[in-house]
């Protein structure tokens, strides 16, 4: 124990001299007036937009040269937990196989070897795997490789599939005959990565991007043997609505969807007949949203129509589908959100959320009577898998807690047995889900509202009001953080973190209310949710008041810039990645990807009400000259969502304005983009980068 705490020191000490040497990267000042509604706002690094300039790539360079120094003498420990992330991992595994249109198809992975091989075996699993895709080889010469999509045309000779060599989601769809396995010339650039095939084998309908907002913008139709790409089915004029497509699973119809944050609409095709003119299923109209599912001679549709804020299910006749046609199946519920569904022959099966959790409702279709699947954990996650069979009394799922790892489980729903297929495998002999507790706590808000939290730590490391906790949060487009089995988080609660994941508002954990009172100008609920939870935690006793942590990615990176200005005492440290930090300017122009689809996310700019609101949170515009915690900020040079500059220019304006001396480090992955590090395990290098700026911080 002397031998430790001598070397602990020596690491302190050794720290504290480094940070008096180092010198940080200090971006120069060029200002630049932004004007609207009468307002002036300056931004001096507006510079570090211009992708490509040599200066930007220098002053990224010198950023990533400067964390790499400063967090030298933790590089052990990164490298540490790198390799006790790997080590947790079966790297010669495989998926559970899933049987569809006479094929067993999964995806399995090789020792040492980073991406995955796509395969199927036709008839029985006993008999010989065809190899479809082996991303191994597939990926040579490339920085940054990643599998989109692969679909076998229905007479299972010809494969479609997606590439993207860019990280910028950015996909080229190629052509294999599954016979001769020679790839055709003919490929075509610039799709989102989707593919749907129509029932006469050489018809596809794809989805084009625009090349600067990179919406998909237009869906198109390519025939096998054509040149160029194809013919356009579908162009989307309105700027603020995306396309995509898919088949339904009865493989009828091709659907054509358009979606905004609060409208959709959907246009149908004859999947027998692919070049006839789609027809309109129902107009789009503000504020109505809906999904449809195709079943023998009818569509369900789930929606929000006639108020139904948590959904309710309607169907219509196969023929007469506008929305004056659309009777209720399963009326709104006050209680609970209505999630998914899933058509087989003899039952219709509903997945939703009440009270927080998921669970999985059996209906069958001859009117007898409906069950639950009941789980008994206090906090879980939960989701259907794939199904793509309609003619099975099988239900495939997969079932994980904090404390479980994942299981894919194929559920009768005759008999209501249970067969567990696979749970993961978390190597290294020293894993014993009995070590750790998981629960669900509920914190007051500062409005009355009562935030859950999930958490889990290691029983014997917890000492009531003595850890480090690490509370993890997003709040926004009402996704619902995943309260799964992690075996990542292990480095953590081996090492006395407790993880807490908090459901603040802007999710849907709580239905749909909850997400709409974490949007536009009710958005700084999401930030004040965040902050009470934390505050909640420390008073609990689940964390020390000096060893608070936080963290949060994309727009969760948005929460972590708000939070850290309106309450920078109370965390001793935040990761950000890829944060959305810049969001008046990004807001403001319309070429940046994704801009106009979010309007109905934060609010328009360019209206003075909505700006005046946006600004009031902006963490950009927000800096302060004030202390703040230690910071470590990740982006993707390539991300495609949240372009590099915005962290790059927040943590050269937190440099210049902060009144403390707390690292601020910034990591710049060059070949990346919003989604990190392609392959199996490079992505996990960031990781451990994180835990260990997070336990660097314990030794200050």
């Amino acid at each position: 124990m002397i031998k430790y705490t001598v070397l602990l020191l020596t690491l302190i000490i050794s720290c504290n001299m480094k940070k008096k040497e180092l010198i940080e990267p200090k971006a120069k000042k060029i200002e630049k007036i932004l004007s609207i509604h009468g307002d002036d706002r300056i931004d001096e690094y507006y510079w570090l937009n211009q992708r490509g300039d040599k200066d930007v790539i220098d002053y990224l360079n010198k950023e990533n040269d400067y964390r790499n120094e400063f967090m030298k003498d933790y590089k052990p420990l990164e490298n540490e937990i790198f390799q006790e992330i790997k080590s947790r991992i079966k790297e010669d595994d495989s998926t559970v196989p899933y049987f569809y249109n006479g094929y067993h198809y999964y995806t399995r992975y090789e020792k040492d070897k980073q991406y995955p091989i796509y395969c199927r075996k036709k008839g029985s699993l006993e008999n010989t795997e065809e190899i479809l895709i082996d991303a191994n080889v597939m990926s040579e010469g490339y920085d940054y490789f990643r599998v989109g999509t692969i679909e076998i045309s229905p007479d299972n000779k010809t494969m479609a599939y997606s590439i993207d060599t860019l990280s910028r989601r950015i996909y080229t769809i190629y052509f294999m005959d599954l016979e001769s396995r020679i790839i055709s010339e003919k490929n075509i650039k610039n799709s989102s990565g989707s593919i749907t095939w129509a029932n006469d084998n050489k018809t596809i309908f794809y989805n084009m991007k625009d090349s600067e907002t990179l919406r998909s913008e237009r869906v198109m139709k390519f025939k096998l043997g054509d040149n160029g790409n194809g013919s356009e089915v579908y162009f989307e004029e309105d700027e603020t609505f995306s396309v995509f497509s898919y088949k339904t699973k009865t493989e009828k119809y091709i659907v054509i969807g358009s979606s905004a944050t609060l409208s959709q609409e959907y246009r149908i095709i004859n999947a027998e007949k692919p070049d006839e003119k789609p027809k309109l299923f129902q107009k789009r109209v503000d504020g109505l949203e809906y999904s449809i599912s195709h079943f023998k001679d009818k569509w369900f549709i789930t929606t929000n129509k006639d108020d139904a804020t948590n959904f309710k299910l309607m169907t219509c006749p196969e023929s007469k589908t506008e929305s004056e046609n659309w009777v209720d199946y399963i009326k709104h519920r006050q209680d609970v959100l209505l999630g998914g569904i899933e058509v087989f022959d003899d039952f219709l099966v509903i997945s939703e959320r009440e009270n927080g959790l998921r669970r999985i409702d059996i209906r069958p279709w001859d009117g007898s009577k409906s069950h639950y699947i009941k789980f008994d954990e206090e906090t879980y996650s939960l989701y259907l898998t794939s199904n793509p069979q309609i003619a099975t009394k099988t239900l495939r799922f997969s079932y994980s807690s904090m404390t479980t790892p994942n299981s894919f489980i194929d559920y009768d729903m005759v008999t209501k047995e249970k067969k567990v297929l696979k749970e993961t495998e978390v190597l290294g002999g020293k894993f014993d889900k009995t070590n750790y507790q998981s629960k669900r706590v509920w914190a007051p808000s500062r409005d009355g509202k009562k935030v859950p939290i999930s958490l889990v730590y290691r029983k014997d490391m917890f000492n009531e009001g003595k850890n480090p906790l690490l509370l993890y949060g997003y709040g926004s487009y009402g996704i619902t953080n995943n309260t799964g089995f992690s075996s990542v988080i292990l480095s953590l609660l081996d090492r006395g973190f407790v993880y807490a994941i908090a459901h603040i508002r802007g999710s849907q954990y709580l239905g749909r209310e909850w997400y709409d009172e974490g949007k536009m100008f009710k958005k700084k609920n999401t930030f004040y949710d965040f902050i009470d939870a934390g505050k909640f935690l420390i008073n609990e006793g689940y964390a020390n008041q000096n060893k608070l942590f936080a963290m949060g990615g994309s727009a969760g990176g948005l929460l972590m810039g708000a939070v850290v200005n309106m309450e920078p005492k109370l965390f001793k440290g935040i990761v950000a990645g890829v944060p959305f930090v810049d969001v008046i300017t990004t807001m403001l122009d319309d070429d940046i990807p994704l801009t106009t689809f979010e309007y109905d996310e934060w609010g328009n700019p360019k209206n003075k009400d909505s700006y005046d609101y946006m600004l009031s949170y902006s963490p950009y515009d927000q800096v302060q000259e004030k202390d703040y915690p230690a910071i470590f900020i990740t982006t993707g040079y390539h991300d495609s969502q949240v372009q590099y500059f915005e962290p790059a220019k927040w943590i050269a304006r937190l440099r210049d304005r902060r009144t403390n001396n707390e690292p601020l480090l910034l990591y710049c992955n060059m070949e990346a983009g919003h989604g990190g590090a392609s392959g199996r395990f490079e992505a996990y290098k960031e990781t451990a980068m994180e835990y260990a700026f997070f336990i660097s911080l314990l030794n200050n």
